[in-house]
């Protein structure tokens, strides 16, 4: 299964790149590079942070949807009061909180990828 991450922090991206171990995982670390990523790679599901330069992941959300409406983002955030709301809004699947486990990501992943462990 192919993971589109997008974290711009290089300590929390090489933590999720051990987390999703056994998954091919591809990277981007803005927004802009995010949307570019996705056309090429078309992941079955995106792990989005929202934080991020050059585009934030709610922009990069609706622009990934406006090109694929099918796309499955999973939105990550260490604000969640804020930004859940806005990125549901915004077309992602879930919202998932940090700091968060392992087995979570995962049966999220599975989940919105539609395919069982």
């Amino acid at each position: 299964m192919r993971v589109l991450l997008v974290e711009d922090d290089e300590d929390v991206l090489d933590i999720f790149k051990m987390m999703l171990e056994g998954f091919e995982v591809i990277e981007a670390t803005n927004g802009e590079k995010a949307v570019e990523v996705y056309k090429k790679a078309e992941p079955d599901v995106v792990i989005m942070d929202i934080l991020l330069p050059e585009k934030s992941g709610i922009e990069a959300t609706k622009e990934i949807l406006s090109y694929d409406p099918k796309a499955k983002i999973i939105a990550i955030t260490a604000f969640p009061r804020k930004n859940k709301e806005l990125m549901l809004e915004a077309g992602a699947v879930d919202v998932i909180e940090k700091p968060f486990r392992k087995k979570e990501l995962i049966e999220r992943i599975y989940k919105y990828a539609g395919k069982c462990d």
